[in-house]
């Protein structure tokens, strides 16, 4: 079956089932902003794209930078998604039985289309999400790392052999769950997509991803690069939808785990909804961070790190360190720096290689940010810079969700904008005197995903790592993620970990088998 996508307003280009094929590559090269329209369906299970059965409920996907429709968003209800499940799962009982060697080689060839492919995902990722090309481009690296990353541990699955008494023993397997459910977030789709899938994987299972209503387009062609790859039809499915699907997703009796990336609020109904079927649950959710910078830092560094910490994807990261803290002694040097260099950060384009910050997912997100910097300044703080609503030149652009970055000082603990999560360009700066002051302050919060602290002291270094509450701290850096290292939260930033060797313990379960060499011993 032939495909289309709409590339401008009337040229379509034709394309077949293992999506790109080497003579396309160019077109998708060409995309500019303002210039994708998608038309083809974005389900997919059994192994090709699904058309939606009812189109009455669906809503309009818009471009960030444009503020023009890009698609509609259809949901998938109860009927599509059993099938989709039930088409997981007949895969999963293919693909369990394979080795992890075998498995192994059907991933890399996965990693490897979406390396060969990395530039046109990207451009479908930045008409979508919103980013530059320069992050979407880092991010599509990530993604194929991190099937790459598990492929590698796949062969290495392995269970354990437990000696008894009289010669007789036990050992245990490492088995796949069945089918799995991932639920991804809108500020990263297609990472996200791999960072569930890959794991899920690696270990035998098959995977249902439903991605945000607002970034419908990119999970599909993950989904299409499996299949080229060379997984069972139905290994990785695509289903389309909002809470009502997600609900029907986390009911399913066939689902054995869902892997969640989104709001507290929502995580607390996805754990509720998995607890009826006692079914596994991972949450990564929210972050109000505290990054902390002393006197004795390398202040250049510690200015990096903070501009890392609060502008990345238009500070739509879960994990961002909005909480500055910074010694009081070195306060005004920083703020002159930080200052001087947000306002420099060009804001425009995400396709241009120049842009480092583009616009805000959507229309109404844009306004709750807005809304956020207006009530810091009701509460007391000063806005060092930015926090208006930004017009590009580009008159392609003059609809678009864009936000100058924003520097708040003169904040205070008990602040709106210090406490909750505003997950948009805006860095809140707070100063300290001690050490044993600061890391109370950081502590008190709900959230503990992340943390940071730029010092010169090893000592202190590791004596505030091991105190802030919060599943990863950064020293002398902000926002790296390697694929080999766990990220996850503490308390309500969620549980369970993605990335890294420990994230097989979340997608896998042990058997223990115990085996007698002798007579059976009966007190009956």
């Amino acid at each position: 079956m032939i495909q289309r996508w709409s590339i401008g307003y009337n040229m379509a280009v034709e394309y077949f089932p293992n999506f790109y094929r080497k003579a396309k590559l160019n077109t998708f090269k060409s995309v500019s902003t303002g210039t994708l329209v998608v038309k083809e369906p974005l389900n997919f299970w059994a192994g090709a794209r699904v058309k939606p059965k009812d189109t009455n409920n669906s809503e309009p996907v818009y471009e960030p930078a444009t503020g023009r429709v890009l698609c509609d968003m259809i949901p998938c209800g109860e009927e599509e998604v059993d099938e989709a499940i039930k088409s997981a799962h007949s895969a999963y009982l293919k693909w369990s039985k394979l080795s992890g060697m075998e498995r192994a080689r059907i991933m890399l060839e996965a990693a490897r289309i979406i390396r060969e492919r990395r530039d046109e995902i990207a451009r479908a990722e930045v008409t979508n999400n919103g980013k530059s090309i320069t992050e979407a481009q880092v991010d599509i690296d990530v993604a194929w790392q991190c099937i790459e990353y598990y492929a590698g541990i796949a062969p290495t699955l392995s269970g354990q052999h437990i000696q008894l008494p009289g010669g007789s023993f036990a050992y245990t397997r490492r088995e796949p769950l069945g089918v799995c459910v991932g639920i991804g977030a809108w500020n990263y789709p297609f990472q996200i997509a791999a960072w569930k899938s890959a794991p899920a994987m690696a270990c035998g299972n098959a995977m249902v991803f439903k991605p945000s209503p607002m970034t419908p387009v990119t999970a599909v062609m993950l989904a299409e690069i499996y299949k080229e790859a060379g997984v069972p039809d139905g290994l990785f499915n695509v289903v389309q939808g909002g809470a009502e699907t997600g609900g029907l997703l986390c009911h399913h009796p066939m689902v054995a785990k869902v892997s969640f990336t989104g709001s507290v609020p929502t995580g607390k109904k996805v754990m509720e909804m998995a607890a009826k079927g006692v079914k596994q649950v991972t949450l990564e959710l929210g972050g109000k961070s505290p990054l902390i910078i002393f006197k004795d830092c390398e202040l250049e560094n510690a200015i990096k790190g903070a501009l890392m910490a609060n502008f990345l994807t238009q500070g739509e990261v879960c994990c961002n360190g909005t909480r500055v803290f910074v010694q009081r002694e070195i306060m005004p040097q920083f703020l002159e720096e930080v200052v001087k260099r947000t306002k420099a950060i060009p804001v425009g384009d995400p396709m241009c290689e120049e842009t480092r910050m583009s616009a805000l997912i959507s229309k109404p997100h844009m306004e709750k940010v807005l809304g956020f910097i207006k009530q810091a300044r009701e509460q007391g703080a000063k806005v060092l810079c930015g926090g208006e609503q930004f017009l590009p030149n580009d008159p392609k652009l003059k609809d678009g969700y864009f936000v100058s970055p924003c520097v708040l000082d003169n904040c205070r603990d008990d602040m709106t904008c210090v406490k909750e999560e505003i997950f948009g360009p805006v860095m809140s700066v707070l100063s300290f005197d001690t050490e044993e002051e600061v890391l109370q302050r950081a502590n008190n919060t709900t959230f503990g995903l992340a943390s940071g602290v730029f010092t010169r002291d090893i000592a202190r270094a590791h004596r505030v790592a091991a105190n802030l509450q919060a599943g990863t701290c950064y020293i002398n850096n902000y926002n790296v993620g390697p694929v080999e290292v766990p990220f996850g939260g503490y308390k309500m930033s969620g549980f369970g970990r993605e990335n890294g060797q420990v994230t097989i313990e979340y997608y896998s379960q042990l058997k223990t088998v115990v085996v007698e060499m002798g007579d059976v011993e009966s007190i009956f």
